[in-house]
């Protein structure tokens, strides 16, 4: 008489096999199931649906309801404000994912100068959801060389090539280039950026760029210097239309 082979045993134990059994198919999610919950970057409790929890998430700064499409900065009624209409920028419209505060604003310094990588996936995901239009192409606002040594890496170009992979829209990194190792923006009055970006990108001119929409990939805008000063180029080189994408949009005081 055959003896019955015994069914073989594996690490995952019979309750997680059942897990597998209940949806065959569904492999992500079946293995996604297996793994450990790892902790939210923010509260440190666990996180199923990625590197914030649902609640920490929830509590995210966002933009008011009512802003400018064109700077992304409060607007009473929801319309180009009164600023952009006297001075418009370079560029022609902003989306942002967030507001610069608390603590958002902890999360981009740690991906900026902690180097937490992690966090590039979850962020340009989180910005891609809130754009509507669709452009051309992507550009990330580029850091200098002596810069980009120092730091290792452009984080902005890191989010665009995440969105770009998202939304499949082509970036195109070799467009612009920072010419310019001007001083960080962050130190300067508000009044000074503007003068201290002046001159600081090139952009390679025509048929690649000529009547095109290029949207401008950054982290952060604060005044709209950098990324005004890019659009500015951008256009001198043949963009019919420049859009700005950012993590998140300081708020005026």
């Amino acid at each position: 008489m055959k003896k019955a082979h015994s069914r073989p045993t594996t690490c995952l134990g019979s309750k997680n096999l059942s897990i597998l059994s209940h949806h065959p198919f569904d492999i992500g999610a079946n293995f996604a199931r297996l793994l450990p919950a790892q902790p939210c970057v923010l509260c440190g409790t666990g996180s199923l649906n990625g590197l914030i929890c649902k609640d920490c998430d929830a509590e995210l700064p966002r933009l008011p309801e009512a802003h400018c499409p064109v700077c992304a900065l409060p607007s009473p009624v929801g319309g180009v404000c009164g600023q952009c209409l006297r001075h418009p920028p370079h560029f022609d419209h902003c989306v942002a994912a967030f507001s610069y505060a608390f603590p958002m604003d902890k999360l981009l310094q740690e991906l900026k100068y902690r180097e937490r990588l992690i966090l590039v996936d979850h962020l340009a995901d989180a910005l891609a959801r809130h754009v509507t239009l669709r452009p051309d192409f992507l550009v990330a606002l580029p850091l200098h060389p002596a810069r980009l040594r120092e730091r290792g890496f452009n984080q902005s170009l890191l989010l665009a090539r995440r969105i770009s992979r998202r939304l499949g829209i082509p970036l195109l990194p070799d467009l612009c280039e920072r010419v310019r190792n001007t001083p960080p923006q962050s130190g300067l009055p508000w009044k000074e950026r503007d003068k201290n970006m002046r001159g600081a990108f090139a952009c390679e001119s025509g048929d690649r760029i000529k009547g095109k929409h290029v949207a401008i990939v950054d982290d952060v805008m604060t005044t709209g210097a950098s990324t005004g000063e890019l659009a500015r180029m951008l256009k001198q080189a043949g963009a019919s239309e420049v859009s700005v994408w950012v993590i998140a949009r300081t708020m005026k005081d």
